[in-house]
């Protein structure tokens, strides 16, 4: 019986998964062309690890689990519910919203790939949305930097949502229904095989990108996905990730806790309570009126831009005030966001596959910081900002951490001139050099985190103050050319400011730009400068391997703060010259520990990895060796950070 069908029109009626199959059938069509696509963009990666059977045969793979994913229970109403009766009526426009919806999503995430994949490596994974939780100043920059793409996005949503609703309103009107006692039997088999296709396997695990990983290349790996698995994969994730035993591997707390403090250079007397394992006292090198401190947190800065560190020749100032600070050779950021950077500076944190605490719940207040650390000395603790300082929850983090004033973009009387994140470097560095005036005239000691902008895509800043490195204008190097400019700028003024005898200045950034590359972790893109300045800092270079969170507490010993803080980092002013270093980095989900040329990196779901890092190649090779000597040292430090989230260990004596 065909309920709704002339007989005349019996012959021309369809099933009621016509719609569905259909879709799944141009899904598939869309995600292996761009899968090709992209193999064929990064076709010497893709050679170099013999990647196209993988991408090919675990790609569909991939793309059948995410259709079941995605229209599986879809499938189900449909075996249920269809019909020529009032819930069938009901369920044909939620079926053509379903189908329509997700042949968006699918078609404009592999779209807008190619410039996530630029940025960050990889494809789409959690930083996509995060990103997306701040439109007003995500969207004021792709329409100052990337107009064609913004407006290609909403041609292209416009298309694919009318043709979607088009299509699919063809494929469900004039379809043959089932019958009812055929109805169950539909459904179970619907059922069954949703479950199978989502899992992908017979295994305990149902399928996950750690399943079809096969190369030492991030990227290839990440290819193998379609970026709308990748991305909701990322986001499930968000839910437990501040537990990097279920990414690692566990460890017993009791050993972390002893390899960590082993770790961190202390001596075990030193370490003074049983509440808080990691807190130890901490005597300042420097005996005299403590200092002030400014950090010079410089956005998107990486070595490679940097010509005293073999970079392109764009920091003429940076360069010449490296002969008159302590300048590091061999500076490691912790990670590739500046939300990581600003936790290794400000706390001393060390990574995790975990979001920023600067972003985490538990960490808004009671977290320790060097500004409360400070505040408790009798300091004015600040942060100073160009753009809107609630950006990556930065306003929230500070205020609940220490810091006593925010000063943004609101606080700028009459600036030179306001882009898309905000006022210019030069304006921001005038308001600071104005603000330690004021309070050294107050007599009050201070700390201020200063953070730029301007080195962040699109890359604007004002005309006629640097002679451009490239044309066009707007470009990443000739942003980076203008931060500079800008450092030398403020420095001019401060070193005839009344403050400058009585601080202490570092300049560092919070990460690389578009830190990607063949290797597990890409360790090249995590060097970036740090350069301390002040009146009775001598001169020197340093060639060790030094990590971000090294920082902070080299930083409280140059300006006299002798106490009791949680931080692991070493103080560098009490470490010999032929250690060797070490640095952490995430990347990602993968951690790597690094101890003089020798690297191990974890991955999830994965044995460690030891390699040797060449520092003139670039390059990690394989060495079985240092994967067995690093190994725990690796996991105790991954680990601890998440341990000492959850159970709130990281703070101060209350």
């Amino acid at each position: 019986m065909l309920s709704g069908s002339s007989a005349r029109g019996r012959h021309h009626a369809h099933g009621p998964f016509r719609a569905i199959l259909i879709f799944c059938l141009l899904v598939l069509l869309i995600a292996t062309i761009s899968r090709i696509g992209f193999g064929f963009w990064q076709a010497d990666r893709v050679a170099a690890v013999n990647g196209w059977p993988h991408l090919l045969l675990q790609g569909l793979r991939v793309d059948i689990a995410t259709l079941c994913w995605l229209w599986g229970i879809a499938a189900l109403g449909t075996a249920l519910f269809s019909g020529d009766h009032f819930i069938g009526r009901l369920w044909q426009p939620i079926l053509r919203v379903w189908l329509t919806l997700g042949l968006w999503v699918i078609l404009f995430l592999e779209v807008s790939t190619p410039a996530f994949i630029e940025e960050y490596g990889i494809r789409p994974n959690r930083l996509y949305v995060e990103y997306l939780i701040y439109p007003k100043e995500v969207i004021s920059m792709l329409w100052a930097g990337r107009k064609l793409e913004l407006i290609f996005s909403v041609i292209l949503t416009i298309a694919t949502l009318w043709g979607g609703w088009v299509l699919s309103g063809k494929l469900t009107s004039n379809l043959r229904f089932p019958r009812w006692y055929w109805r169950p039997v539909l459904a179970v088999l619907v059922v069954v095989v949703t479950f199978m296709g989502a899992r992908s396997t017979l295994g305990h695990r149902p399928l996950n990108p750690a399943m079809v990983a096969f190369a030492d290349d991030p990227l290839v790996n990440s290819l193998v996905t379609n970026s709308s698995y990748s991305l909701v994969f990322a986001i499930k994730q968000m839910g437990d990730e501040e537990d990097a035993s279920k990414v690692y591997g566990e460890l017993d707390n009791a050993e972390i806790i002893a390899t960590i403090r082993q770790q961190s250079g202390r001596l075990e007397s030193a370490f003074t309570s049983t509440d808080i394992p990691s807190l130890s006292f901490n005597q300042a090198s420097y005996v005299g009126k403590p200092k002030n401190l400014v950090i010079l947190l410089q956005e998107s800065l990486g070595a490679r831009f940097v010509g005293s560190l073999g970079g392109l020749p764009l920091t003429p100032n940076i360069d010449s005030l490296s002969q008159e600070g302590w300048y590091f050779d061999n500076l490691y950021a912790t990670g590739t966001r500046s939300v990581r950077g600003i936790e290794a500076v400000t706390t001393g944190f060390t990574p995790t596959p975990a979001r920023s605490v600067v972003k985490l719940g538990k960490s808004q207040t009671g977290f320790f910081s060097i500004a409360e650390l400070l505040k408790n000395h009798g300091y004015t603790t600040q942060f100073i900002y160009g753009g809107e300082s609630h950006f990556d929850n930065m306003r929230s983090f500070f205020l609940g951490n220490g810091f006593s004033d925010i000063i943004d973009q609101k606080d700028y009387q009459s600036p030179a001139f306001v882009g898309s994140w905000g006022v210019s470097d030069e304006d921001l560095m005038r308001k600071a050099n104005s603000e330690f005036e004021r309070l050294h005239s107050e007599g009050k000691p201070f700390f201020s985190l200063v953070f730029s902008s301007t080195n962040h895509d699109p890359f604007e800043f004002p005309d006629d103050r640097i002679d451009l490195y490239e044309q066009p204008k707007q470009t990443r190097n000739n942003a980076a050319k203008y931060a500079d400019y800008a450092i030398g700028e403020f420095f001019k003024l401060a070193k005839n400011a009344d403050y400058w005898k009585d601080t202490i200045f570092i300049v560092v950034a919070d990460h690389d730009s578009r830190v990607g590359g063949a290797d597990l972790v890409p360790v090249s893109r995590f060097r970036i400068p740090g350069l301390i300045l002040g009146d009775n800092v001598a001169p020197k270079r340093d060639h060790r391997i030094v990590s971000q969170i090294d920082l902070p507490p080299t930083l409280l010993s140059l300006i006299g703060i002798s106490d009791s803080y949680p931080m692991l980092g070493r103080d560098l002013t009490k470490v010999s010259d032929d250690w060797p270093g070490r640095a952490l980095m995430q990347y990602d989900k993968n951690f790597a520990l690094m101890e003089g040329k020798d690297v191990v990196i974890l991955q999830p779901e994965k044995p460690a990895q030891g390699f040797q890092y060449n520092e003139k190649t670039e390059q990690l090779t394989h060495y079985a060796p240092a994967a067995k000597m690093l190994e725990k040292k690796a996991l105790s430090w991954a680990l601890w950070g998440s341990l000492a989230y959850q159970q709130e260990l990281y703070r101060l004596p209350k």
